[in-house]
C-alpha cells in the first residue's frame, strides 16, 4: 500500500513514515532514523511509532536547501 516512489511534494502523504522520509531523501533507515531523532527536525513520536507532519517536513527541507521546491527526480 504503501507508494515510495515519490515525485513532488504533492504525492507525500499527510504525514510521513520513517520510511517515508528515507524515500524522499534518498538515504537509508538507519539515516533517516538518525534525523528523525535530532534535534530540530520535525518529528513526533506516538508510542513507539514516529511520523512527520508533511507542511512541516517540507518547511524543514527548504530551510535546510535554500529555500527553492523542487520535484525529487529530475
Amino acid at each position: 500500500m504503501h507508494n515510495r516512489d515519490y515525485r513532488n511534494y504533492d504525492d507525500l502523504p499527510l504525514m510521513l513514515t520513517v520510511m517515508d522520509v528515507a524515500a524522499v531523501l534518498r538515504i537509508s533507515r538507519t539515516g533517516a532514523y538518525e534525523l528523525v531523532r535530532q534535534e530540530g527536525f520535525p518529528a513526533l513520536s506516538i508510542g513507539a511509532r514516529i511520523i512527520v507532519p508533511k507542511e512541516q517536513f517540507i518547511r524543514w527541507v527548504e530551510e535546510h536547501t535554500g529555500g527553492e521546491k523542487k520535484d525529487f527526480k529530475e
